[in-house]
């Protein structure tokens, strides 16, 4: 297989089902926020409470809060807890790798 087609064989056959389609522009649509793209990028290199990526994004703790619920709810961050203290990393290979390929795409031609 070629890196520009799809694997259809984890799909089930030729066509997406509804609910499929739904679920994916849902995820596109979650990635498409730029604070949600900060926060992946951020996260893609080092695991990181709340605190620390707020400052390193310049951004209030709510603010921060409010899009990692976002990102846990669409199963893009997980989160550990520590003590008192709570902990965000990319929730598997697969974030990684769909953020590392669209990130790869948009410098393409740069």
């Amino acid at each position: 297989m070629s890196g520009g087609e799809i694997n259809t064989d984890i799909l089930g056959g030729d066509e997406l089902e509804e609910n499929i389609v739904f679920d994916l522009a849902e995820l596109f649509k979650t990635i498409g926020d730029p604070t949600r793209i900060k926060i992946l990028y951020t996260l893609s290199k080092e695991e990181l409470c709340v605190c620390d990526l707020s400052e390193q994004l310049g951004m209030s703790l709510s603010a921060i809060s409010h899009q990692l619920r976002i990102l846990r709810a669409h199963k893009l961050v997980k989160f550990r807890k520590e003590g008192r203290s709570v902990f965000y990393s990319l929730d598997d290979d697969h974030v990684l790798c769909l953020f590392s390929q669209g990130l790869q795409h948009v410098l393409e031609d740069k």
